[in-house]
């Protein structure tokens, strides 16, 4: 008998372990990042320094000075496992929005949020409701739990509330709204949003993905915060990687009754923050000035690049974020057009919009160079 080369058996070996994984998990599709800087210069060999990224939504100003500060002073304790409750932070977070600590959950994101959610409370079999172009993360964790996802349709774009609530059956254990959406920017008024909480079966969770409500006017924050104590079936997301401009240390946090916290708190990791992200979002929210000024400019931003792209004959959904989804005709093409001029844009095929380009808001300098990349690659 002769012996199989032993590249072949371990490669064999590996296929059935692979196998052994519930078919809901095999047939995931994986969630795609928006493309590193590093990346895009190693394919295209372009400098990385004149490369511009515009893909992820992350704040372009950095953090704030208060954030970093408090970053190096945390860094002596590097040998130390971090807080595991992170009282300090969930006291910061409690005082800011007149909350309970034990209302608070917090995530190695707002991400890690959402997936404790499908984990807790989503077995094979039950349903999760979500919006035809909401953020990918809803299909991807509802999958993961071998549970069945059930998209609406949008309305121009957005969630229809109406639709989505009558998808509820007795087999929905999950509804997930983003308000502001992503990728389409849109958003529901506090007072819509309120009733169809109102509306939902108290046995059915609605979580509430408030990711970039900094970007909100404030006359048009909802507050959401404050509307546990009358729906104890609701959870709010939110996320310290936009405008407090903290995307590389992961950290959000999510809100809810204390008995639904209990329960996600059983199955989040122990520390699943770590102890810089911690310390920079304690002092991220205490700078109230530096996310008033990112709202500023993000407002300012985006009059720029409707103006821009107005004159390029381009249509942009009007948004609530720090982002514009803009339809250019091909987006996989213009996409490559302007890869090739090292701007890094978002591509959005896989939320059923191949026509367009999802577009973070730069800094004025930024901005102007996708417009004249943009513009170039229209023409080619």
């Amino acid at each position: 008998m002769i012996d199989k080369p032993r590249a072949q058996v371990s490669h064999s070996t590996a296929v059935e372990c692979a196998a052994l994984a519930p078919e809901y998990v095999r047939k995931i599709a994986r969630y795609v990042p928006g493309k590193p800087v590093e990346e895009l210069a190693r394919e295209y060999d372009l400098d990385p320094t004149t490369i511009i990224k515009l893909a992820s939504n992350e704040n372009p100003r950095g953090p704030s000075p208060k954030a970093l500060a408090a970053i190096a002073t945390a860094t002596a304790e590097l040998t130390r496992y971090p807080d595991g409750n992170a009282f300090a932070l969930k006291g910061a977070l409690a005082a800011k929005f007149a909350i309970p600590p034990e209302t608070i959950v917090l995530g190695n994101g707002s991400n890690d949020v959402l997936e404790l959610v499908t984990h807790a409370f989503l077995r094979p079999g039950d349903r999760a409701v979500y919006a035809q172009h909401a953020f990918a993360v809803y299909p991807l964790a509802t999958q993961a739990r071998g549970a069945i996802g059930i998209e609406v349709p949008a309305k121009s774009f957005g969630h229809d509330l109406d639709a989505m609530r009558a998808a509820i059956t007795a087999k929905t254990r999950v509804v997930f709204i983003a308000n502001p959406n992503n990728p389409t920017g849109t958003w529901h008024r506090p007072d819509a949003i309120k009733g169809f909480i109102d509306s939902v079966p108290r046995n059915v969770l609605v979580v509430l993905d408030e990711a970039y409500n900094e970007y909100l006017v404030p006359a048009d924050d909802a507050q959401a915060t404050r509307w546990i104590a009358d729906y104890p079936h609701l959870i709010v997301s939110r996320s310290f990687s936009k405008a407090y401009g903290l995307a590389a240390l992961r950290v959000g946090y999510g809100v809810m009754d204390a008995a639904v916290a209990d329960i996600l708190n059983r199955v989040r990791q122990p520390f699943n923050v770590n102890a810089l992200a911690q310390a920079a979002a304690i002092a991220a929210l205490s700078d109230v000035d530096y996310v008033a000024e990112s709202r500023r400019l993000n407002s300012e931003g985006v009059n720029q690049l409707d103006t821009g792209l107005l004159e390029l004959g381009v249509t942009a959904l009007p948004t609530h974020g720090n982002f514009l989804l803009i339809n250019v005709g091909d987006g996989a093409r213009v996409y490559e057009a302007l890869l090739r001029q090292g701007v890094i844009v978002r591509p959005v095929g896989n939320y059923g919009l191949p026509q367009w380009l999802r577009v973070t808001v730069g800094l004025p300098a930024e901005n102007k160079r996708f417009l004249a990349a943009l513009a170039v690659a229209l023409s080619t």
